[in-house]
This record gives C-alpha cells, structure tokens and sequence, in this order.
C-alpha cells in the first residue's frame, strides 16, 4: 500500500514567525495534559527558540526590504532574513545554488541591508 501526500499551499516564513507559531500550538496542547509533544513538533519548538534572532514584525521587514533588492527573489529573501549573514562569504553560500553570482558591491547591498536588523 502506497501512501501519497500532496502539497495543498505553500508559504515562505521566518524563523521567528515559525517561532510565534509553534509558541501557539505548544500552548494549546499544554492545555491537554494527556496529548503528549511529538517529538518532531518538540525538535522544531527547541530549533525556532534557538535560531529566531528578531521579532516577527522585524523579520518580515528585512524580508521586505531584501525584495526591494534586484538580486534578491522571495525564497532568498526568506533564506537571508533567517541566516542573517554578517560576511560575504555566509552570503556567498545562500547563493551557491543559483546560476548566477553576485559582484562584491551587490553582496555589500544585501549586507548592509541585513546589517539594519543582526
């Protein structure tokens, strides 16, 4: 037997929003003494907690200002505002995947932008 799982919606957040929402959810079943945390939902509380540097509200607006950008689409956006690259070469490896590079004075755009927020 074959089980298939389809993606209904997809939506980019960062890790501070994941954070804000995953408080909600650890909330809700804290209320239910019985339901236990799934250890999955446990690992993903722990690693938001850790990672989230910037409120909520922040986050999305260095997403916003990244998208101003020319070099920067929505996914890399998100990358960036999660990572919070303080030096070329952390910028440098959110775009190793693409086809194109960015010249020093582009990496030193998005850096400085990012540098508004870290």
């Amino acid at each position: 037997m074959t089980i298939f799982k389809e993606i209904v919606d997809e939506e980019f957040l960062t890790v501070s929003e994941t954070k804000e929402l995953l408080a909600d959810i650890e909330a809700e079943r804290a209320l239910d003494e019985e339901r236990e945390l799934p250890y999955e939902l446990a690992r993903a509380i722990e690693h938001a907690n850790r990672f989230a540097v910037l409120e909520p509200e922040e986050a999305q607006q260095l997403v916003d200002d990244l998208q101003d950008l020319e070099k920067v689409d929505e996914p890399t956006a998100y990358k960036i505002a999660n990572l919070l690259p303080r030096n070329r070469d952390e910028l440098r490896s959110v775009y190793a995947q693409q086809r194109y590079s960015l010249s020093g004075d582009e990496l030193d755009e998005i850096l400085n932008v990012v540098a508004q927020y870290a």
